[in-house]
């Protein structure tokens, strides 16, 4: 990420970490779990390059971010602070996985303009379909769900067996040492425990009653998804599954990558989130 300065921003209830460079339009750019914004070390310059002004922050509670409260709407009204005091307010938001949460809340709460979802639907659409095949995929939701707080101490027991899956040759050198960083740092994994934790709670509950009351994402919508990931297997089209939760226009993208597709394919998704906001 030659070239985009590393700051820190405190926001009412949390410390934030983000990278940022370029000008023009602001795509703010959110990863998942159990990354850290430098995920987005490939996608982030070819965006600047494309005349975008890209934020990448840690998300409250991952990497070297920090907040109290690991709900949605806690950890979306910190980004909306940072967005708010660094960078006008006017941006895109695109989450990832986890991220893509903190996004779709940007949208429905904080008045991002555009909005990209990636690798994810809404919790509330996830646990409300719930059956036995995601329940049997998504197993770590419910462990990570449980108030006793077992997951994090047995993660943090060994973390580096726990997230095996984690290829330094395939992340980058740089990325691989800030993920491992934080994964081996009980306070990060207690807080990304700690994110799951509120999805069958407090994040479920927000979702619902925003969809009861009509609060929708009224903003243009591409919805992003892996093609050698699970999410159309156990969810079928992403697409029709936002429908219902976005009134502004919509549309789906198909990125040819595995799970992490800011690490798989940078050039497919750095394409298609510029071509999104040129629309």
């Amino acid at each position: 990420m030659d070239g985009m300065k590393l700051e820190w921003a405190d926001v009412p209830g949390a410390r934030l970490r983000y990278r940022w460079g370029g000008s023009g339009p602001v795509v703010l750019l959110l990863h998942g779990h159990p990354r850290t914004h430098t995920t987005w070390w490939r996608v982030a310059p070819l965006l600047v390059e494309a005349g975008f002004t890209v934020v990448c922050p840690d998300l409250p509670g991952y990497g070297e971010s920090r907040i109290g409260s690991y709900s949605k709407t806690a950890m979306a009204g910190a980004v909306a602070e940072l967005m708010e005091e660094r960078f006008g307010g006017a941006y895109c938001a695109v989450g990832h996985d986890r991220g893509s949460y903190v996004a779709h809340r940007l949208a429905v709460s904080h008045g991002a303009e555009r909005l990209v979802v990636l690798d994810g639907v809404p919790v509330a659409h996830a646990l409300g379909t719930c059956d036995a095949k995601f329940a049997a995929a998504y197993w770590h939701w419910f462990f990570f769900a449980q108030e006793e707080k077992r997951a994090e101490e047995w993660i943090s027991r060994d973390p580096l067996a726990w997230y095996r899956n984690a290829d330094p040759a395939a992340m980058g050198s740089e990325n691989y040492a800030d993920w491992r960083r934080a994964v081996t740092n009980p306070e990060v994994v207690a807080a990304m425990v700690g994110d799951y934790r509120c999805g069958p709670s407090v994040d479920r509950a927000d979702e619902e009653a925003d969809f009861a009351a009509g609060r929708l994402a009224g903003c243009p919508t591409l919805v992003g998804w892996s093609a050698h990931d699970d999410l159309e297997e156990l969810h079928g089209d992403p697409v029709a599954v936002w429908r219902s939760w976005v009134t502004g226009p919509l549309r789906g993208v198909k990125i040819d990558s595995g799970h992490h597709m800011a690490e798989d394919a940078p050039e497919e998704l750095a394409d298609a989130i510029a071509g999104f906001m040129r629309e």
